[in-house]
Formats: C-alpha cells, structure tokens, sequence
C-alpha cells in the first residue's frame, strides 16, 4: 500500500515578504542619519555657544565719575549689539580692583608693590549680539563704542573673531555636503532593499493581473505594509539613539549643555517620517515596475 506525503507549503499572502531583514536593514540606514543628525544638532548648539560668547571689552577713564559709569552702562544697554538673554542685556563691569585682585591671583605676583599705584582701568565686558559678529559690524561697534564719553579704550581679539567665522562657515558647508550625500545613499540603500525583497513577489503579482486585479488593488497591501515596516524602523532607530545619547552622556562631561530635548524629538519624529515614506516610496516604484514587465522579464 502506498503511502502518499503530503506537504502542505504555507501560502504567500499578497503584500507580504521577508520584513524581518527588510526593517533590520532600514532601521540601520535610518540609525545612521540620526547619528548624523545629532552631529549637526550638537555642531549647531556649540556653534551658538561660541557665538554667545564672543566679548568686547570697555575701558574706562581713570578719572570717570560714578554718573559716567552709569549712563555708559544705560546707553550700551539701549544698543541693538549688545546681546540679550531673557530681557537682559549682557553687560558685566569689572572694577580696576578686582582685575588686580584676579591678575595677582592668577599670576602668583603682587604688581601694586614695586609701582606704588594700580594702573589698570575700570571695565565693561559686553557680549556681542551674533548678527553683528562680523569684521565690519565689529569695527562699526568699536568705533560707536569709543565715542561714548568717558570711555578711554575699546578691544576685542580681532584674528579670534575672524578665525571663528571662517571656521564655522567651512564646518557648516562640510556638514551640509555630508548630508546630502548620506541622505542620497540611504535612500538608494532602502529603495535596493526593498526591491530585492519584493522580488520574490513578482509572479504573485503577476498571478494576480491574470486574475483581473487592479493595480491598486495589487499594490495596496504591500504600500500598507512597507509603510509600517518603515515606521517601525524609524522607531527602533530612534531607540538605538536614545541608548546612544545616555551612553555620550556617560561618557563625555558637560555635553547635556549641548542638547535640546526638543531638537531631538523632532529629529526622532523626522526618522519615522523618513522611514515611512522611503519605504512607501520604493515599494510603489517596485510594484509599478513589475505591474509593467513581461512573462519573460519576470523570468
């Protein structure tokens, strides 16, 4: 008596492939523009940093009364370069007493003693508003500065200032480079990966054209599901880089200083947009192109 095997071989369901590497393979792609992203963030936050602390420093006559100081610190209070944060502008004074007290300090020698008097010159330190950072909007500012009456001289550290712009604006055009760049390679990584997945589905949805199915109605299951699988990705990349950002912190002192949660929410937000529409995108381009092939195409 014969025996007959029979093996039951589960069915592919429309729409349906091997997510399994398809999301791994997103969701890296995906984690890389996010480290990229929160290299940008952090550039973009140190940027500012630098920006904020860019100084002018005002000398005062030796002879000033304590009225010229205090329509000095008000006029420079009322000018647009001074910068401001939270409703006040950013003006410190420095008394010559403490600038002695904090030169000998920091050199270990006693300079008053062996010239009987102190030379140094009252002081305000302003922080300089970023829109007038550069050369000629500095000089601008000096040379207002140096009219006011009572003020005896006005620096600040020209070659420093000019360095920082020029390096920042290289910085800036380096990191935009790399990002059109990377985000041109992981899209062509995704649409690839897709492609490849949904390869093994051309003589289903071939079959199904036989049948009468529509283009939509062909098309639509697999759309619903690259979709979700490219938001999914999204997800697990947007974890990865939370486990990322507690390790930086860990590990590098003082760069919560650099982060703004709600920078980083939107970048994580921005790898679930991305997800989903490149996986939306390269699976409607793959159907469309296997709806249009021939019998022997497919083959």
């Amino acid at each position: 008596m014969e025996v007959k095997e029979v093996r039951h071989k589960k069915k592919k369901k429309l729409g349906s492939y091997p997510y399994v590497s398809v999301v791994f393979s997103i969701t890296l792609a995906l984690f890389v523009i996010g480290l990229f992203g929160l290299l940008i963030l952090h550039a973009s936050s140190l940027t500012r940093v630098i920006r904020e602390n860019v100084t002018m420093q005002i000398f005062l006559n030796q002879t000033i009364s304590e009225n010229d100081k205090i329509q000095i610190q008000k006029t420079l209070a009322g000018k647009e370069y001074v910068a401001v944060v939270e409703n006040q502008p950013q003006i410190s004074f420095i008394s010559r007493e403490e600038a002695a007290k904090e030169f000998i300090e920091d050199t270990g020698e006693d300079f008053t003693q062996f010239l009987g008097e102190n030379p140094l010159r009252d002081a305000y330190i302003i922080n300089i508003n970023t829109a007038f950072q550069d050369t000629d909007s500095l000089a601008k500012v000096q040379l207002d500065i140096e009219r006011m009456n009572g003020v005896f001289e006005v620096t600040y550290v020209e070659n420093l200032i000019r360095s920082i712009n020029e390096n920042l604006a290289k910085v800036s055009l380096v990191l935009l480079g790399f990002a059109v760049l990377l985000i041109i390679i992981v899209a062509v990584l995704i649409n690839n990966t897709i492609r490849l997945a949904l390869f093994s589905q051309r003589f289903l949805i071939r079959s199904m054209q036989l049948v009468g199915a529509t283009a939509g109605f062909i098309q639509g299951p697999f759309l619903r599901r690259s979709f979700l699988h490219g938001v999914s990705s999204g997800i697990l990349a947007s974890i990865l880089l939370f486990f990322v950002l507690q390790y930086m912190n860990q590990q590098i002192e003082d760069i919560e200083q650099l982060q703004d949660p709600i920078r980083i929410f939107i970048l994580m937000g921005l790898l679930l947009v991305i997800g989903g529409f490149m996986g939306f995108l390269s699976t409607y381009r793959a159907i469309k192109k296997y709806l249009k092939m021939s019998l022997d195409e497919l083959y």
